[in-house]
């Protein structure tokens, strides 16, 4: 008898593993009360750094163009309202990444300009609608790695582990299907700026589609991209393709690469976790792409808690910047194309599992309470040294509306250089909102036709 009771217990402990549940609907009334229907504070911080949340922009301001994917700053007359640098950096230090500390100490020219904070991300209707259906809704399996009863919107806005987190920050919304083209400058520890890459890429997340009515089932992709470089010369025709699903350990990512010298279009398994990614000149890894991507199963993911950040924010001259050169400054960003505010975010640690491997043996993440977009990292090597460190650079669609995240940069502190991409300013495009591509444009074999010699 002890047996059987013993046995009963192992499969109910073994069943809740499986399959985690989200918050109650009692705990889900908190959503459009004292949260934000997307899971952030409504109220705003104590000092009133961090403003009310009052529903975001969605009113686009003059100058916008109906259509148009460039965005002009709704807060370009501002004002800095302190800066930090190397000397005053104590005060702050509390609010400042690991990552953003060190780039203040190592170089002089280093500077954080705090602005007032906006909290201006904003979603659907339908978005919205969908996420209050989640939070009763939907469920971890894999231990954490897959989902299942996902709706069209954020899957955990009451999150209650580090895997959570991360996973709204992966189904993050952005726009179901956009297009854009971006440089990608790198710097090297001489201060010397060179192109690494110019893309044209498209991105589609089909788990948004608004269509969509129904829960999503683990062999459904959530995500894919399309890459072509355009320059510079010596790159020139190459493309590749990747997509994710929502059980990344029955269904493990897709990805295709073409490559003009070979002219054919090859399976690229490789194409994730920490391959260094030529897209960058390998100033960072696959999985650094937007903070993080792909599976999470190479990590232990620690939910620490929620803290108030000075982070980058409504970086709209940045992003927007006509002279990827005037920005990509020696050791650093220019500081006055970078904007940062006072925004709560979720800290999350990973830890590289002992029978896993990866270049970051302790990744921390901080993801924007009001966007489930992660907006920096901290990454550290086996020895527990800070290695490298990640941003995103936020500017809002607002006639959407939806967040956006398209300017990344990623700083490396063994060699001294960095990255930075997603820069749109010297194309007239901007952000593209779009149909989303047809099946067949999704396929291996239209991948070659993405390349332009």
């Amino acid at each position: 008898m002890k047996s059987r009771t013993l046995w009963a217990g192992a499969l109910i402990a073994l069943a809740a593993q499986a399959a985690i549940a989200a918050v109650s609907a009692e705990e889900a009334k908190k959503l459009g009360a004292t949260l934000t229907p997307t899971g952030a504070e409504r109220a705003g911080s104590a000092d009133k750094s961090i403003p009310d949340y009052t529903g975001g922009l969605t009113t686009p301001p003059a100058g916008y163009e109906k259509g148009s994917g460039i965005r002009p700053d709704p807060y370009a007359s501002e004002k800095p309202l302190f800066a930090i640098n190397a000397q005053n950096m104590a005060q702050y230090e509390a609010k400042l990444t690991a990552g953003t500390r060190e780039l203040l100490k190592k170089y002089p020219t280093m500077r954080v300009d705090v602005y007032p904070s906006h909290r201006s991300m904003a979603f659907p209707k339908y978005v919205i609608d969908n996420t209050l259906k989640n939070a009763t809704s939907v469920k971890t399996t894999e231990d954490g790695l897959g989902l299942e009863g996902t709706y069209a919107g954020i899957p955990f806005p009451i999150p209650k582990t580090g895997n959570e987190v991360m996973w709204n920050h992966l189904l993050r919304f952005t726009g179901q299907s956009y297009y854009t083209q971006y440089d990608s400058i790198n710097v090297d520890s001489s201060g010397k700026a060179v192109l690494a890459t110019t893309g044209q890429i498209h991105m589609d997340y089909p788990y948004y589609d608004p269509k969509r009515s129904g829960q999503s089932a683990e062999n459904d992709v959530y995500f894919r991209t399309k890459i072509a470089y355009t320059a510079p010369a010596r790159r020139a025709g190459e493309a590749l393709l990747a997509q994710d699903y929502i059980n990344p350990m029955k269904n493990g990512r897709r990805a295709w690469q073409y490559l003009p010298g070979q002219r054919r279009v090859k399976l690229a398994p490789d194409i994730a976790y920490d391959t260094p990614n030529p897209g960058t000149a390998g100033a960072s890894t696959y999985d650094d792409a937007w903070i993080f991507n792909g599976a999470m199963d190479r990590y232990d993911f620690k939910l620490v808690g929620k803290k108030e950040m000075l982070v980058p924010y409504n970086t709209f001259k940045l992003v927007y910047a006509k002279d990827p050169y005037a920005v990509s400054t020696p050791s650093h960003i220019h500081p006055d194309y970078v904007r940062w505010e006072a925004h709560r975010v979720w800290v999350v640690e990973a830890t590289l599992k002992a029978d896993k491997r990866h270049i970051y043996a302790k990744r921390t993440f901080y993801v924007d309470e009001d966007s489930w977009v992660a907006v920096a990292s901290d990454m550290y090597d086996a020895r527990g040294q800070l290695y490298r460190a990640s941003f995103v650079y936020t500017n809002p669609s607002y006639e959407l509306p939806a967040p956006a995240a398209m300017g990344q940069s990623f700083h490396d502190f063994t060699t001294g250089g960095y990255n930075v991409m997603g820069l749109l300013g010297a194309y007239n495009v901007g952000v593209k909102f779009i149909d989303p591509l047809s099946a067949n444009a999704w396929s291996a074999d239209a991948l070659a036709g993405s390349g332009v010699r």
